[in-house]
């Protein structure tokens, strides 16, 4: 099989693959149909992520239709079609207990990263059970991609940890694939500013159309200034960081109202500073997250109501045999205007 291998900070090549096998009784096999790219993908090409060695197959994203399923599979069968969760979970130890299934003792998020991901014709899911949803008659399976991580993602990392509530002041910085996610679903709550920070001027166009109250392409004390005026010097209850470096991080600890809450999203691959000679005594929390997708079954509910369109979020389509342009337009989204890249592999 086609598959986009990692080999090593900076490099990667689409190979053939032997097709995986099913390796424990809990396991799937799913032929890959659709799959995409995310900035986590990114920051693994950069090195920041070492738990991800030469030689993976990359990807935590797609959906599919079950191709084999293992022994002790109960939920699932051949021809089921199946969105793949980027977490894989057990189910039944300690952290999934707890909801916590981002931290689950045999799976976490191990596709892509640990094991071998869903940028292939074909992908072994652990767990299948309670690591596969399946997808309901006639609903729009591209749309449906958006769900393996970045809208549960925006939504629980984001949202969620950040506390939104209705009338409340929130900064979404950065105006990626994440942050658009999390400006999507923070709209469930009706907060009265939605403030994104960016400084590519199509995300923020996209931003405005999908419902940013406020969008400011300015950085350092220029965009601090600008949301103080909109918050009459209060600052902003939610800052939602979702970038990934130090600098826009900080940024939120700048922008923050007393009593609000820094929901940090991005994934960091080098230290930020902690501004506590500021913030000690401003009841400000900071919170940290992993996905763990328990919001996923809510979601699509949601899309397939209609209440939810995360197709908006699509801007490009390549072939399997084309992911390399598919990496090439989404590393340089300034000037391609990609958001999600949607690839087709079979």
């Amino acid at each position: 099989m086609k598959a986009l291998v990692y080999e090593g900070p900076g490099k990667k090549s689409l190979q053939d693959r032997p097709v995986p096998k099913i390796a424990a009784s809990t396991d799937a096999i799913v032929r890959v149909t659709r799959t995409t790219i995310c900035g986590t993908d990114l920051h693994i090409l950069k090195g920041d992520v070492p738990t991800c060695t030469p030689g993976r197959i990359l990807g935590h994203e797609g959906v599919g239709i079950v191709e084999e399923a293992g022994a002790g599979v109960t939920q699932f069968k051949k021809g089921d079609h199946v969105l793949i969760s980027c977490i894989s979970s057990c189910g039944k130890c300690e952290y999934c207990r707890r909801g916590m299934y981002s931290h689950c003792t045999t799976g976490g998020w191990i596709l892509g990263n640990t094991i071998d991901g869903t940028q292939a014709e074909y992908v072994r899911i652990p767990h299948a059970d309670t690591s596969l949803y399946p997808i309901p008659a006639g609903a729009d399976e591209e749309a449906l991609v958006m769900l393996s991580d970045i809208l549960p993602t925006g939504f629980e990392c984001g949202v969620l940890n950040g506390k939104v509530q209705p009338g409340s002041t929130v900064a979404i910085v950065g105006s990626g694939p994440i942050g658009l996610a999390a400006l999507l679903t923070a709209q469930f709550y009706s907060p009265a500013q939605i403030i994104m920070v960016d400084l590519d001027d199509n995300r923020l166009e996209v931003a405005k159309r999908l419902g940013a109250t406020h969008t400011l392409k300015v950085n350092g004390d220029e965009a601090k200034q600008r949301i103080l005026n909109l918050t009459d010097g209060k600052g902003v209850d939610t800052a939602i960081e979702a970038v990934g470096v130090p600098a826009t991080f900080e940024f939120c600890e700048a922008i923050i109202a007393p009593g609000g809450v820094i929901a940090n999203v991005g994934v960091h691959g080098v230290k930020a500073d902690l501004h506590l000679e500021t913030l000690w005594s401003q009841n400000i929390s900071i919170t940290t997250r992993l996905v763990d997708t328990v919001s996923t079954s809510m979601l699509l509910k949601t899309v397939q109501s209609g209440k939810l369109d995360p197709k908006k979020l699509i801007t490009h389509h390549f072939k399997l045999d084309g992911i390399l342009d598919a990496y090439d337009a989404f590393s340089r989204a300034a000037s391609t205007r990609a958001l999600k890249v949607i690839i087709e592999a079979q």
